[in-house]
């Protein structure tokens, strides 16, 4: 109804999950980057979970997995879990295309079916993965026969790697005591929070161009009241935005405000302070009792406060063994083996190149150019150096009577870095990382073929225009189009790069200018912005 009103093609809020609606949130990138990493041969045949709240977008990042498997794969996908454990196999090889007619009911002749079959596509190279979606309603017997299926190996590999993906509630039931040795066999977990202040808009303003709108009909008050009644739960945005596009076609408003955005809100979503309460607890009530205060409403959405005045010597003054997070890194470290090709692993699938496809340890090496396209650079960096690159990379890490690794760097704050150690998330303040970190880092990133190791002076062609076109992202200077000589001017251009980089600033293009240069490109993983 409210279609042509505002310019539109096609209803811009459907809850149905199209495709080139999808808007991947930087959260959404690393949740899939997870489940990759763990079909990939980093998993190791254990189980990955993946965790979020209801209308999160865990179903949607199935299919968004399921579209990007390696053509080796077998996916048994398991959609209504509420299955006895002998019904749930049956369900598993129902999925494999596996014959059971005169063995249901018998777990025994299912078991047998199943690992012969996992034997033989072993044998043919080929990876087996089952995914439970809705894996919170697994009974605990069930659990625990998806458990035992971990146990179908060779002496060097496991057969079938299992992905959980489920609600909240998945955490708790992992947590009981009768299932700790499946809980121990979790080698990648990932929970999947609501879209921030500023996702929240761009997720809007996405699904508005996609479905044609050349004008964004929320004001920006409409924006923050759109974000503070859905909590960023994409689903509950889809709901209220679309009520409050019919509301304002129905009042021939054209441009929608707070006003009508609580009023859908209201009308869809009854109860719904109490149930954010319920959820998320304390934090919640206190979003929404701001958010209902006009003279406090600006508070909220700055997400991340502003710098104190005082400088935090107090934070990096405490002593580093008083942090809890570094005992649990140097745990972590202590009880993984090959660190580094595991965060290597977790650092492919971020870039979204299957493991399967690279050497690791012949990548962990760090050739110039570890896959076509994918660029590879070993160095020393400070913090701050590597918080401009902003792009996720490999830390190593080693300290006096402590195990030695590596982690990937996943997001840098104010106080606090977010590390990704072997599947694990850790938030360590700064103080602490610098007890273990001396400056190397290891970093991939997305480079063409045709870009030679080092540009400078005198020389020309596409590599020079492509590097006119990454800068004019920079400094708003001429492109390509204004010629693919690298002259004095583009020199000089580049030094300010450099100096603002940190890299030496001699004018020249080697691989540290290069990783520079990708990091003015929006494509690709990027830091976590949400670290203290």
């Amino acid at each position: 109804m409210y279609l042509e009103f505002y310019g539109l093609r096609e209803p811009p809020f459907s809850i149905t999950p199209d495709p080139r609606y999808v808007f991947l949130s930087e959260r959404h990138r690393d949740a899939l980057a997870h489940l990759l990493y763990g079909i990939g041969k980093g998993g190791s045949g254990g189980f990955v979970q993946l965790t979020g709240e209801v209308g999160t977008g865990k179903t949607t990042l199935c299919r968004l997995l399921l579209e990007q498997l390696p053509e080796n794969t077998r996916v048994a996908l398991v959609l209504n879990p509420k299955l006895s454990p002998v019904e749930l196999i049956e369900t598993v090889c129902e999925e494999l295309k596996r014959d059971i007619e005169g063995k249901r009911g018998s777990l025994k002749a299912l078991t047998d079916t199943l690992n012969a079959y996992l034997l033989d596509a072993y044998a043919q190279g080929l990876r087996v993965v089952l995914i439970i979606d809705e894996a919170q309603n697994l009974s605990p017997e069930s659990l625990e026969q998806v458990r035992l299926l971990t146990n179908l190996e060779t002496p060097t590999q496991k057969l079938l790697q299992i992905i959980l993906l489920g609600q909240p509630e998945l955490r708790e039931m992992l947590a009981r005591p009768e299932l700790r040795q499946l809980t121990q066999r979790i080698t990648a977990r990932y929970h999947l929070t609501p879209l921030d202040r500023d996702e929240t808009e761009a997720y809007l303003r996405h699904r508005m161009a996609v479905a044609g709108c050349s004008r964004m009909p929320f004001s920006r008050l409409g924006l923050r009241a759109l974000y503070q009644r859905s909590g960023g739960i994409p689903r509950l945005i889809n709901i209220i935005a679309d009520r409050a596009l019919m509301a304002g076609y129905a009042r021939e408003h054209s441009v929608i405000g707070e006003r009508l955005v609580a009023r859908a809100a209201d009308e869809t979503l009854p109860g719904h302070a109490r149930y954010l309460a319920r959820r998320f607890g304390l934090w919640a009530v206190a979003a929404i009792a701001i958010a209902a205060a006009a003279g406090a409403g600006w508070w909220w959405s700055q997400r991340l406060p502003a710098p104190a005045p005082a400088p935090a010597a107090p934070v990096s003054e405490q002593p580093a063994e008083a942090d809890p997070a570094l005992a649990q890194l140097t745990a972590r470290l202590g009880a993984t083996q090959d660190s580094e090709l595991t965060a290597f692993g977790q650092l492919l699938a971020r870039w979204q190149v299957d493991s399967s496809q690279v050497s690791v340890r012949d990548a962990v090496r760090c050739a110039a150019m570890v896959a076509p396209g994918l660029a590879c650079l070993r160095g020393r960096a400070t913090l701050e150096q590597l918080a401009r690159f902003d792009r996720p990379l490999i830390l190593a890490l080693s300290g006096a009577d402590r195990p030695s690794g590596y982690a990937l760097l996943r997001g840098v704050g104010a106080e606090q870095v977010l590390l990704d150690v072997a599947g694990e998330n850790l938030e360590l303040r700064r103080a602490s990382l610098n007890s273990y970190w001396n400056g190397d880092f290891l970093a991939l990133w997305r480079l063409p073929e045709s870009i030679p190791a080092t540009l400078k002076r005198g020389d020309a062609g596409a590599a020079v225009g492509w590097v006119k076109d990454r800068l004019a992202a920079y400094d708003k200077g001429p492109g390509a189009a204004d010629g693919t000589s690298f002259d004095a001017a583009l020199e000089e251009r580049v030094r300010k790069l450099q100096q603002s980089y940190g890299v030496k600033s001699d004018g020249i293009i080697g691989p540290e200018t290069l990783f520079a240069l990708s990091a003015l490109d929006d494509a690709g993983p990027h830091l976590a912005r949400t670290v203290k």
